[in-house]
This record gives structure tokens, sequence and C-alpha cells, in this order.
């Protein structure tokens, strides 16, 4: 192999660079615009951005390594990638909430402009992954069809790997689809209002949703499903999209304060509310992030 080969060229850095931007606001703007998000970076202490940052950080390692765009990718690339695509993630986030005149550096105190700053990046960052790795061109298409052949023949998406491809995109999806709703009041309103039989009717639906999406689609990573093991392969699949559907939500319920004062059943209903949005984009996400 040529060894330039391996070097990018600046036009099409520049080309998933902006990508990149495309995705990050096209994922991420509902976040930016929305109160209860910049009141989370307000109140946020310096261990709750730590723990966002984490595992944003984790979650871009894993849809880089086993989603994106060059599944045979090195760990140092995709260390990298991740980091350009952190910071990318913070540079949108400043700079749409300084054009919103959302941050005024005479009026707010540094904490929470870079609480606001690091709660929007982490979603955008994530935009930014999505946006550099699926929104390609035809030839990058074509790339993408040789590396995932060499990669089949490699036994790559194989077995446990296939199925930690599966997760990793479903959190993409849960975090960016149920991120947009999970600050809001309404979760809250919803979940207290619903009866017992409400909430089994939204878990059912968010399993209906995901039973509908994993057998009618045929999603990157998951492989042909054998005629004999359809049945088991089905039911595992839609168990670990909604189980990491419902996880998702928790942790975006938790960050977010939403489990402040309220009791177990309460927090337990807002999961299964939130679970509804956060299960299609668990689901359907890894049809979209394809």
């Amino acid at each position: 192999m040529n060894p330039d080969t391996n070097k990018r060229p600046i036009r099409k850095s520049l080309q998933e660079y902006a990508r990149g931007i495309a995705g990050g606001l096209l994922f991420s703007l509902p976040l930016l615009y929305t109160m209860e998000v910049w009141w989370a970076g307000f109140i946020a202490s310096p261990f709750q951005l730590l723990i966002m940052v984490t595992m944003t950080y984790l979650l871009l390692l894993g849809y880089n390594r086993y989603a994106g765009m060059h599944p045979g990718a090195s760990w140092r690339s995709v260390f990298i990638d991740s980091i350009e695509e952190m910071g990318l993630g913070l540079l949108l986030s400043f700079g749409v909430l300084f054009v919103l005149n959302l941050i005024q550096f005479g009026d707010m105190s540094m904490d929470e402009i870079m609480g606001k700053i690091i709660i929007e990046a982490m979603a955008v960052s994530i935009g930014v992954s999505i946006g550099t790795a699926q929104l390609g061109t035809e030839g990058d298409e074509e790339e993408e069809s040789e590396v995932k052949a060499e990669a089949k023949e490699a036994g790559w998406r194989n077995g446990l790997k296939s199925k930690v491809s599966l997760v990793v995109l479903a959190l993409c999806g849960s975090v960016i689809v149920g991120g947009n709703v999970a600050p809001t009041e309404e979760v809250i309103q919803l979940a207290v209002g619903a009866h017992a039989y409400h909430i089994l009717l939204m878990a059912l639906l968010s399993i209906g949703l995901s039973v509908v999406v994993v057998y009618f689609s045929d999603f990157r990573g998951t492989g042909k499903l054998a005629p004999g093991n359809l049945a088991f392969a089905i039911t595992l699949d839609t168990c670990l999209s909604y189980l990491t559907a419902l996880a998702a939500s928790a942790f975006l319920l938790w960050f977010f304060g939403r489990f402040d004062g309220v009791s177990f059943e309460v927090a337990f209903a807002q999961c299964i509310v939130l679970g509804v949005l956060s299960s299609l984009g668990a689901s359907a996400g890894r049809l979209l992030i394809k």
C-alpha cells in the first residue's frame, strides 16, 4: 500500500468538518433552544459536568469504533477523531449560544458560562460524530463499502461485536432523541398524571415500536438473521434496544435533576414516559444512523 494513501487531503478534511458542523447543528439545535438545558448548565456541579463529559467521550469512542464510517480504524484514530468531535462540539456550542445572546461575559460568572457550553456541547458532539460519518458523498459510500467488505472477510461485527455495535447505536439514538425532551417539565407532568395502565401501555408501545423497526429494518452491523433463530434474534435485539433506551432515559433524567425529591414510582414512571421517545431513537436511530 502506498503510504500516501493514509494521508487525508485538506479538501476531504474540510468536507468532513463541514458535515460534522451540519450534523451537530441538525441534531442538537432543539437543545440549544431549550431553557431547561440553560438552567441545568447553571446548577450543574463540576462532578456532574465531569460525568457528562466522560460519558459523552466514551459514547463517541464506541460510535467511532463500532458504528462509524471506518469500522477497521485503529484505536489511535478513534481517540483522535473523538477528541476532535468534542472540540468542534464545544466551539459550535459556544458560537450558537453567543449568537443567541445566552452568553454574556459581563453579567454571567465563568462557572455559568462554562456549564452552559459544556452541557450543550455534549449533544452537539454526538451530532458532529453522526454528521461526519453519515452525511457523506457517493465516493465516501463506495470507500466505506470496500472497508466493510474487508471487515466482513475478517469476521468484523460478528457475535459480541455485533451486539456492542447495536448497543452503541441505540445509545446514540436514545441520547439524540430523548435528550431533546428529558430536560423539559412535560416528562414529569405526564409521569405524575399517568395511571398504572397508562405506564403499562407506554411500555408496550415502546416495545412494539422497537419490534416493528428491528423486524422490518436491516440495521448496520446486525448481520442477516438465520430463519431458525429469527424469533430469538428479534427478541434479543428488541430487549437490548429497549433496556438501552431506559438506561439512557434514566441517566438523562438524573442529570437534569428530574429524580430530585420524587418517589421511586414517579422516577420509574418518568423513565417509561421518556422511554417512548428514547426507544424510538434507539431502534429507528439505528436505521437512520447507518
